[in-house]
This record gives structure tokens, sequence and C-alpha cells, in this order.
């Protein structure tokens, strides 16, 4: 009897347990009925956490009360609360959560993806009206984020964890872009590729990147161009240059345009260098896309940009060295330097959609390329020291060019893209054809104090002399293929999430015969006990196939160099290895976003090269081996309410070995720190703040023409500081007083604030003792830049 009573309390018990638990199910998605992954889904008093899934589902199991509050929570949304009356059973919610929106002007805060690969995603709203030198607002983004660097405001180019600049691969709409070939300092360069008015988002990755990446060993960058909704169109214009974009869209199609022109004579007015400067940039970009149903799409994307650099120099006078042994070296100039770049892009995707999962795309592109670098400078120059007033040397030199380059690169890609459960699968197999025609003579004359350098005593010959005609046929075939697998293990209650990406990229170039493979893996996971933490790991091997400058290799004869293309030339290797941290969070109960990356590069069969401002020379063969190690961290959220900045610290040690020397890579940057800070006047949201800093470990060189195992010393490290100053005229209330545009937007810039010579290259003086002296170019000074932007 006993027994039984004791049987009957037990399940008595149960049962009121059971029937004090119920199960939480249902789905969170936006205003626009789209799924939110990484929702946190909390019950405080209970000290249950689950994360929403891909499709923005959840399950949780919690005990029965009178009253069960759930906060559904995602940075970049407003928080939700739902309280649950006396819960019985099975329950089941739909949450729709609203972006959090400022009104401060256009600017619209859309919810933030949680980072649990190595592409982190950065916000196009982080370009608007900051302080520009170049114009290239993507590029000027990327080069403030951690892990990046860059010694020049005049470049858009950029260093990633030792790489050079050949080692970044940029993609525009699954398309591989390229730039100029023959360019040498930033001022040629005028604009980038990449029209920010045209972009909707930006992916960037510092490494172990997919395998959907080209062979490059440093970096990726995605770009993803914006597929207008309705009539969209703004103006731009400062000392600097001018814009315009235009956007149209109906139900079929979409529409964009940009035209973009850049004139830095302004800027460069501001170097120690005299002379009259005449660069005008041009570029005009199309996106147009069309589509007839839901299940086909074709879009086109095309690009013109031709670049004019004519400079007429006149003289040059820089004072140099320590407070005990100041110099002064001054130069009078005679001659001209004439240059061209023009490029034209397009590409072609036909997209079918097999089914609301699967697309099959068609894509093809073709880049083209013509290049003219011609100058005839003649200089008198003088190097003294001011304290004795002793020539140290006087001569003259003379410099000429006649360098021409076409380049074609033709391109055909099928890829195939599926959704399948759990499982994101990317495939693809592309065909190129590449064709380059060089055509370059290169000579420099130093005389000393009447005697020619080199002085033998017998012969006369140029210092440095450079003959080429080359001509690259050569045709690769690329192919990869990936998985994204999303995954949970655990209970309804403590779920941890992972993200797991991997691939196998293969390509084969014809022109040395290779054939390389590229396994890559990365592991993001998100841990059930602490759902506001993100670790990753990734490791793969990349390669740096060589493309056209990594195989010119140089002889010299008779101080004659001659060129030639290296058949036997290997593709360059780094094996990476990452571990990463992030912590998501909330302070003044505002987001922020701590993150940290260690990083290990093993780097085998590499190509040795100099670095003169933007030129990189290459030695043209494999004889290198070496290492990039380092940390990167970064601090990003709203130091300010309603704005975004940042603030990023590099720590990295390079080395490598050449000709039995160890010596650091020409691009080892000791550490670097970047701050982006954006701030609004008390009371108003008119006024608008935006500051960048940036102070960096400056880079080994050496002397041109030369080994670079000798000679090698340490520029001064680089420190700038931006500021802009941006006044928004209207609240977005235009169109009630019947005008035609949404939003005026005036600015004033002051770049190089603090009026910092920061050193870019040098220039050698020769003295016929064969004694180098290395004079700094200075980059740009102190200088105010007036803009204003119209919204449409």
């Amino acid at each position: 009897m006993k027994q039984f009573v004791l049987l009957a309390l037990l399940a008595s018990v149960c049962l009121s347990t059971y029937s004090q638990s119920f199960v939480l199910q249902g789905r969170v998605t936006d205003d626009k009925d789209n799924p939110i992954e990484f929702a946190s889904v909390t019950c405080a008093r209970q000290g249950k956490v689950a994360l929403t899934s891909a499709k923005g589902s959840f399950t949780l199991t919690l005990h029965s009360a009178d009253s069960v509050v759930i906060r559904f929570s995602m940075l970049g949304y407003r928080a939700k609360t739902r309280v649950l009356r006396n819960p019985r059973g099975r329950q089941n919610l739909h949450v729709v959560m609203y972006a959090d929106v400022n009104t401060l002007g256009e600017v619209e805060v859309k919810g933030e993806k949680i980072q649990t690969g190595q592409t982190q995603e950065l916000k196009t709203k982080d370009m608007k009206m900051s302080p520009s030198v170049g114009g290239n607002a993507v590029e000027e983004l990327i080069q403030s984020q951690a892990g990046v660097s860059t010694h020049s405001e005049l470049s858009s180019q950029y260093n990633v964890r030792g790489g050079s600049f050949d080692e970044n691969s940029v993609y525009i709409n699954n398309v591989e872009v390229f730039r100029p070939f023959l360019v040498r300092s930033g001022q040629q360069e005028g604009l980038s590729v990449i029209n920010p008015d045209m972009v909707a988002k930006i992916g960037f990755s510092t490494g172990g990147f997919e395998a959907k990446y080209g062979d490059k060993m440093s970096s990726a960058l995605g770009i993803t161009y914006k597929r207008p909704q309705r009539f969209e169109a703004n103006a731009s214009a400062s000392l600097l240059g001018a814009s315009a974009y235009v956007g149209l869209a109906n139900k079929k199609i979409a529409w964009a345009n940009g035209v973009r022109y850049k004139t830095n004579k302004y800027l460069l007015g501001s170097l120690q260098e005299n002379g009259e400067y005449k660069p005008n940039f041009l570029d005009y970009q199309t996106y147009l896309s069309y589509t007839p149903d839901k299940r086909w799409q074709i879009d086109f994307i095309g690009n013109i940009s031709e670049s004019h650099y004519n400079f007429y120099p006149k003289d040059r006078n820089t004072a140099f060295g320590t407070m005990q042994n100041v110099m002064n070296f001054k130069v009078y100039f005679d001659g001209q330097e004439k240059d061209l770049f023009r490029t034209y892009f397009g590409s072609l995707a036909i997209n079918r959609n097999l089914n609301s999962k699967t697309r099959l795309s068609l894509i093809a592109s073709a880049f083209s390329t013509k290049e003219r670098e011609t100058y005839d400078i003649q200089g008198q120059y003088w190097l003294t020291q001011t304290e004795t007033n002793e020539n140290m040397a006087v001569g003259t030199y003379f410099e000429s060019a006649r360098n021409y380059l076409q380049a074609r690169v033709q391109s055909l890609k099928l890829m195939l893209t599926s959704k399948i459960k759990k499982h994101d699968i990317e495939a693809a197999l592309t065909l190129k054809r590449e064709h380059i025609k060089e055509n370059s003579i290169e000579y420099e004359m130093r005389d000393s104090a009447g005697y020619n350098v080199p002085n033998t005593g017998e012969d006369l010959y140029m210092i440095y002399s450079m003959r080429t005609r080359n001509q690259l046929d050569a045709s690769r075939i690329e192919s990869y293929i990936q998985d994204t697998w999303r995954f949970t293990s655990g209970t309804d209650s403590a779920t941890t999430l992972y993200t797991l990406n991997y691939g196998l990229r293969m390509s084969h170039w014809n022109f040395n015969k290779e054939t390389i493979l590229s396994p890559r893996i990365s592991l993001g996971i998100i841990p059930a006990w602490s759902p506001n933490t993100t670790l990753r790991i990734a490791t793969g091997i990349y390669y740096q196939a060589p493309f056209f400058k990594e195989l010119r290799d140089t002889t010299t004869v008779n101080h004659v160099t001659v060129a030639r293309l290296n058949e036997k030339i290997k593709s360059q290797r780094s094996i990476h290895f990452v571990a990463g941290y992030d912590y998501r969070f909330r302070s003044m109960n505002r987001p922020f976003r701590f993150t940290a990356e260690a990083y290990y590069k093993i780097l085998q069969n590499l190509i040795p090269y100099s670095i003169n401002n933007v030129k990189v020379v290459y030695y043209g063969d494999n004889i290198c081996s070496g290492y990039a190690a380092g940390l990167d961290m970064k601090l990003y959220g709203e130091f300010v309410p309603g704005t975004d900045s940042w603030i990023s610290l590099s720590l990295m040690k390079t080395q490598m070995k050449l000709n039995g020397h160890s010596m650091p890579l020409p691009t080892d940057q000791r550490w670097a720190m970047n701050l982006f800070f954006t701030d609004y006047f008390p009371g108003t949201d008119r006024w608008k703040m935006a500051l960048r800093l940036a102070f960096a470990d400056g880079l080994p060189f050496s002397a041109p023409h030369r080994e670079t195992e000798r000679n090698s010393f340490r520029a001064p490290a680089y420190k700038r500081a931006d500021i802009g100053m941006s006044y928004r005229l209207f609240e977005n209330e235009a169109k009630r007083k019947n005008m035609p545009f949404r939003n005026v937007w005036l600015g004033v810039d002051c770049l190089n604030l603090l009026g910092i010579n920061n050193v870019n290259s040098y220039y050698w003086i020769t003295d016929v003792t064969n004694q180098q002296y290395a004079v700094p170019n200075y980059l740009t000074g102190r200088m105010l830049n007036a803009r204003v932007l119209f919204e449409f």
C-alpha cells in the first residue's frame, strides 16, 4: 500500500512538472519578411537564451508561470518584448523587428550581420561625407581597417599583413577587376575602379578567405553594386573633383549610372616639387539589370576610364636630416612628363533560377588597358650641409622613359549556387585569355661634379639603363567548389551554432605549365554559454599566381638591363593560420563590437621585390622564403549615439631569407594604429564631424638598382590627421517645400591637420665616390578642401 502511495505521489509530481513546462517556438523576421539570423531570444528570469537560425526560427523549452517575459534583440534592430500569460503546451510566435533608425538625415542603420566566417561586412554609410584626399572612398575605408596599411594618402593601394599591393584581389559582382600596370606614383593613379556611389555591399577579408576568391595571397575585397529600387540621384563637387550618380528603376529594369571627375592639381601644389601640374581623371560606369520574370536576370556592368598626368617641373628645395646634421637639397628642373592610362571594362551576366534555391550564372567579362609613360627631365642639383655650407654633391642628372603597354584579359565564368537544407554550395569554372604587349626604354644619367657616375676613368656608362620588349599570350583555367554548412548542437535552451566553410580551388596556367591546388577551411562558433561571442579559426594554402610583373626577370650586361619573361616562374605560396575572437556588447545602451585576430603565414617560393612609391619591381625568380605573424585588434561601435566609430591596433613581424641574408619584407610594418571618429554638435544633428587618424611604423627601404639585402634602412613613421565638418541644410523636408532635392550637405575638410611632412619614398643622389644620399620625397602638406553634396 505504501509503495502504491509513493508511486502515485511520484506520478503526480512528474505530471505537475510536465504541466508547468512549455515549448516556445517561432520565427523572427524584419519588416520585409526576411529572416533575421542570430537574433537573441532571451528569458532572463529563467536564464534561457536561444539564437535564431538562418531561417529566423527558434525553439525554447521554458517553465510556465503567470507571466513569462521574452525579449528579442539584435544589433541594428529595436528590441522587442513579449509577455506570455500562463503559457501551456506549445506556443508559436512570429516576431517582426524593425531597423533601429536614427533621424540623422538619410542614414539608415540596418541590422548588422554577425561575422562567422573570415569575410567582414563593412558599412557603406561609413564612407559618406568623411574627409577624403583621393576621392576613393572604398579604398580609404579599407585602409583604416586592422591589418591594413598604407603610407601615401595619394594612393588607393594598400598592404595587408605584409603583402604587396599586387597580392590583393578585387571583385565587382563576382568578376575580378584589374588596375593599370605602369603606374609608379600615387599622383598618377587617379580614380580607382570602384565607384563608391554605386556600392551596395562591401565584403573584406584580411586572410583565411574562401575558395571562391582568386589566387592572391593576402586579401580579398568583394564589391556588390546596388540595384536601384526607385529613382535616386546625387551630385557632389569639391576643389579636388566632382561626381554624379543617377539610379532608375521599374518592375523589370534597374539602371545605375555614375560619372566621376578628379583633378588633384590643387592637392599636388602642396608638394615640395614645384612645377605646373596638369592631371585630370575621368570615369564613367553603368550597371544595368533586367529581370523579365522570376527565373531570368541579365546584368551588365560597363566602365570607361581615362587618366592624364602631365607635369612640367620647375624647382625643388628640401631640408632634411637631424638637428645636428641638417642638409639641404636644391634642384632646378627642365623637361616634362606626359602619362596616359586608358582602360575599358565590361561584364555580362546571364542568371537562371533553376528553382527557388538554385541559380546558374554565365558571366563574360573583358578588360583592356592602353598605357603610356613618357618623360624627359633634367635637373641641376646641389646637396649641401647647412651648418658648414659644404657641398656634399653637385651635379646634373637626366631621366628619360618611353614605356608603352597594352593588355587585354577576357574571361568566361560558369557559376552554380545552391542551398540544400543547411548547406550553401557554390562552384564555378572560369576560362581566361591574357594578352600583354610591352615596349619599354628607360635610362638615367648622373654627372656628379663633372664626373660621370659610375666613374670608371675609361668609359661612359649610364647609372641605369633598361630595354625590354615582351609579349605574353597565355590561357588559364580556374575552378573552385565550396560549401558553407551551418549546424547546431546542444539543447533547445543552450544551442551552439557552427558555421563551417570548406572548399578547394584549382588553377592551371599554360605559360609555365603549372597546376596549383588550394584547399581552404574555416570554422565559426557561437557558443551556447555566450551568444554574443564568436570564435573563428581558419587555415588554407594560398597561391600568388604570377601575372605579368612577377615574370620580368632582369639581366644586366655592360650596364644595360634587359627584362625577359621567365617561363620557369612558379606561384608564390602562403599557408595561413588564423584564430579570431569577436565579442558583441552594449555599453551606455549603445552597441559595440571588439574583434581580435592572431595569424601566422608561412611564405614559400617568394619572388623578392622592392617598392618605390607604388611601383613594385620584382626579381623575376622564386629565390626566397619567409613568414609573417601578427595580431590585429579593433573596437567598433557607437562612441557617440547614432554614429559609428572605430579604433584599430595592428602588430606584425615579417622575415624573409634572400641570398643567405635574413631581413624584413619591404612591407614590414611592425605596428599601426588607426582611428575613425564621428560626432554631432550638441543639441543638433545637422552639424557632423569626422576625424581620421593614422599612426604607422615606417617601412624598410634600400637604394634603387641595387640588391634588396644591401643598404636597408627604415623610413620615419607615417603620421596623419584629417578632419571634416559637414552641415545639412535640410532635415529631410525638402520635398514638403517643393524643392528638387532631399538633402544638401556643405562640408569643409582640413587635410593633414597637423602639417606633418610624411616620407613616401626617397630620391637618391650619388657622388663620384659612389656614396649615395637619400633625399626624402615628402607627401602633401596641410590644405583645406570645400565640398557640397546634393541628394535628390
